[in-house]
C-alpha cells in the first residue's frame, strides 16, 4: 500500500522553504506511481528485476553445474523467476491490515462473544483469523461462492435498511477496513455520499445492547479518495460514536504502518489526528 500525502498553501504568493517543496515532490511521485500502477507498470518490480536478474543467473549456473553429482535427477520445467525475495525480509509483519487483523481477533478470543457477525473486513485475513478458533457471521455485498468451515455468508447490502430479524441480532460486530468504502461503487454498490453514515446505523442497530464493536477506518485530515476510500479525522469519528458507544480501547497504525495499541484519546492528538496523514484507527466500543 502507498502511503498518502497532503499540502496546503494558502495566499497568492509565498516563500517555500526544503521541507515543503520535498513534501511537493513526494507527493508528486506518489501520484505518478499510481498512475504508472493503473496502467500495468510497477517501477518497483522493474527496480527488483534489475537488480535481482545477475543473482538469478549466476545462481542458475550453479546448480546446473551441480546436477551431475545430484542424489536425484530433477529435470528442468520453465524458467519461474522470483527476483525480489532475497531483498526482503521473512515477510512484511506491519502495515494497516496485518496489525488491525491479529489485534481485533485476539479482543474477539478474549472476549468470547455469543455470536459475531463481521461486515466486509478482509476474507483472507480478519475471517480467517478468526474462523480458525470460533464460527463467524460475514456480510458482504459481493457473493462468495465457496464454503468455509466456521464462516457462515450472507450477500447484503449495510446501505439499506436491515430486517427486523437482524435488530438486536449479534452481541460482537466488526467492520474492518470498509466503511471507508461504502457508497463510492468500488465494489458495485450503489453511489452515496453518505453511504458510511447509513452503514453505522445499521451496526447499531444489529448490535445488542451492551455488545461490542470493532471499527476500523483510515484516518487523517478528512478526504474522499476517489473511488479507493475516504479517509476520516479522529474527532469526526469520535462525533460519530458520541452517545451510541463507549470507547473500551483505541489504537491505531501510524504513516510508519507501526501499531500504537490502547493509546489515550487526548484533545492535541485528536486535533492533529495521531500525526497521521493515511493511518488507521481501529476502535472498540460497547454500545450503550
Amino acid at each position: 500500500m502507498v502511503k498518502h500525502n497532503i499540502s496546503n498553501s494558502g495566499g497568492k504568493s509565498c516563500f517555500i522553504d526544503s521541507g515543503e517543496s520535498e513534501h511537493n515532490m513526494n507527493r508528486s511521485l506518489i501520484i505518478i506511481y499510481n498512475l504508472l500502477l493503473m496502467f500495468g507498470i510497477n517501477p518497483l518490480k522493474s527496480i527488483c528485476f534489475m537488480k535481482g536478474l545477475p543473482y538469478y543467473l549466476r545462481d542458475l549456473s550453479t546448480l546446473k553445474s551441480q546436477k551431475a553429482s545430484a542424489v536425484r535427477d530433477f529435470p528442468f520445467g520453465k524458467p519461474y523467476p522470483c527476483l525480489e525475495d532475497r531483498f526482503g525480509e521473512s515477510g512484511p509483519a506491519n502495515g494497516h491490515y496485518f496489525h488491525q487483523d491479529l489485534l481485533v481477533a485476539r479482543r474477539i478470543h478474549l472476549n468470547n462473544p455469543v455470536t459475531h457477525v463481521d461486515v466486509g473486513s478482509s476474507l483472507e485475513g480478519f475471517v480467517a483469523h478468526v474462523a480458525s478458533f470460533r464460527p463467524i457471521e460475514v456480510f458482504d455485498i459481493r457473493p462468495l461462492s465457496v464454503s468455509i468451515p466456521n464462516i457462515r455468508f450472507i450477500q447484503a447490502d449495510l446501505m439499506t435498511p436491515v430486517c427486523d430479524n437482524l435488530l438486536d441480532y449479534c452481541d460482537s460486530l466488526s467492520c474492518l477496513h470498509a466503511l471507508e468504502h461504502f457508497g463510492l461503487g468500488r465494489y458495485g454498490d450503489p453511489v452515496n455520499y453518505d453511504g458510511y453514515v447509513l452503514g453505522l446505523i445499521n451496526f447499531h442497530r444489529i448490535l445488542k445492547k451492551g455488545g461490542k464493536i470493532y471499527i476500523s477506518v483510515p484516518i487523517g485530515p478528512q478526504r474522499i479518495e476517489f473511488n479507493a476510500h475516504r479517509v476520516f479525522s479522529v474527532g469526526y469519528l469520535l462525533e460519530c460514536f458520541e452517545g451510541k458507544y463507549h470507547i473500551d480501547h483505541f489504537s491505531f497504525v501510524d504513516d510508519q504502518w507501526e501499531l500504537h495499541e490502547n493509546t489515550p484519546i487526548t484533545h492535541s492528538d485528536v486535533k492533529h489526528d495521531y500525526g497521521c496523514v493515511y493511518g488507521c484507527g481501529i476502535f472498540e466500543m460497547t454500545k450503550l
